[in-house]
């Protein structure tokens, strides 16, 4: 059987934007803008589901 790497390179994007918006909201906290840091911080936590499903259909598709 084939392997899909689709899988892999959108977890990889979802690593890369968790990567960009934590470093977003330590800036962001560094300046005192606490709204933004916030929103940022469920953006982060959003993320962490949508790999999670993406994780399961991967592995789903390979067995």
């Amino acid at each position: 059987m084939k392997r899909s790497y689709l899988p892999v390179a959108f977890l990889l994007a979802v690593l890369l934007l968790n990567i960009i918006f934590t470093q977003y909201m330590v800036h962001q906290y560094f300046y005192e803008n606490y709204t933004n840091t916030i929103i940022v911080a469920v953006i982060n936590v959003i993320l962490f589901p949508i790999a999670f499903l993406i994780y399961k259909k991967g592995v789903n598709i390979n067995d």
